[in-house]
């Protein structure tokens, strides 16, 4: 009965050709996050846990762009300080040009493999 209600949401592939017909990208991405548990012994606070996600984060979505990982948070290890205020905070909005999705990122980051 259920799959009956949600007929529509089911079929959305259908009609949206950037939806895809799985979910296979969406797992290849969270197998990383889900083979790093083993190491997550050491994430003992929220705090850690909450870097931990960030980290993950940061770096799933680089790869979703195709970029060098390394590259990008070398690049932007480098550039969110100089965006820090002197309260400590980065103003907003969020700092377009450091998205991974930005087209004014430096080549190295661009490039998928290594120099």
């Amino acid at each position: 009965m259920y799959s009956i209600n949600q007929e529509e949401y089911l079929k959305a592939f259908l009609n949206k050709g950037e939806v895809p017909i799985d979910d296979c990208a969406s797992e290849r991405a969270l197998r990383n996050f889900t083979i790093g548990r083993k190491n997550w012994m050491t994430i003992n606070t929220v705090r850690g846990a909450q870097a931990s996600a960030i980290i993950y984060s940061i770096t799933e979505t680089a790869r979703a762009n195709n970029l060098n990982v390394y590259y990008y948070i070398k690049h932007l290890l480098t550039e969110l300080p100089r965006l820090i205020n002197k309260n400590g905070n980065i103003e907003q909005p969020v700092p377009e040009p450091l998205m991974p999705w930005s087209k004014t990122l430096p080549a190295d980051c661009c490039s998928k493999h290594r120099n």
